[in-house]
């Protein structure tokens, strides 16, 4: 999943980012919101975790922002601020959760989880197709019953194509999903992650469609 952290905070920023990333998440992180606001001009983010103080103004009126523009990119506020008047205001600005500082990271990831399933239009955390079982809750996939072992990024291509099991996923998307912004990719990265995919849980489960890109088989 591409996410965009916005936090000023840099022992907490990179310590989020990293855990995101160890999860097989791609993370941009800013500090401003006028960066943020330019991130977002160039790229598809499928959730943001925002603070609402930041060196250039308030994290709600970001949210209002995006929300008054018709932007449905979910949000989660990340805060030390835990009076209720605030998380109250923060859910009516359009924030879809609320997490207050400090919290766990395990936690953290959770809650991501759980919103990105919602958005996904999956709120069971349970995909079943054919041999192969999807558990978005606790990240894992297994065949016949066997877990299988996946990589963070091999899980990130997983996630990414059984969000709309069916559904063509352009090789871009993919790369997306992967790499935040300065990564090293090479050209050939994310066949080589499909592929390394393909052999653990099957060939005819992923489905390719030359120069369009990639699909997971339907339920």
């Amino acid at each position: 999943m591409r996410i965009l952290l916005v936090e000023d905070d840099e022992m907490l920023g990179s310590a989020v980012r990293d855990h995101l990333a160890a999860h097989g998440h791609a993370v941009d992180w800013t500090t401003h919101l006028a960066s943020s606001s330019d991130a977002r001009a160039t790229t598809a983010y499928e959730l943001v975790l925002l603070d609402l103080n930041l060196p250039d103004g308030k994290g709600l009126n970001f949210v209002r922002s995006l929300r008054k523009a018709g932007d449905p990119v979910p949000v989660i506020i990340i805060s030390a601020m835990d009076q209720l008047t605030t998380r109250i205001d923060g859910l009516n600005a359009g924030a879809d959760d609320y997490l207050v500082k400090p919290f766990d990271l395990g936690e953290l990831i959770a809650r991501v989880t759980a919103v990105a399933r919602r958005y996904a239009g999956h709120p069971n955390p349970l995909l079943e197709i054919g041999p192969l079982s999807i558990d978005h809750a606790r990240r894992t996939a297994t065949v016949d019953g066997a877990t299988l072992d996946l990589t963070a990024r091999e899980w990130a291509v997983l996630d990414k194509l059984s969000q709309h099991p069916g559904v063509m996923v352009s090789r871009s998307q993919l790369k997306d999903a992967l790499f935040a912004f300065g990564a090293e990719v090479e050209s050939n990265a994310v066949e080589v992650y499909v592929s390394r995919l393909r052999k653990k849980i099957g060939y005819p489960l992923i489905q390719t469609s030359r120069g369009l890109g990639y699909r997971l088989a339907n339920p």
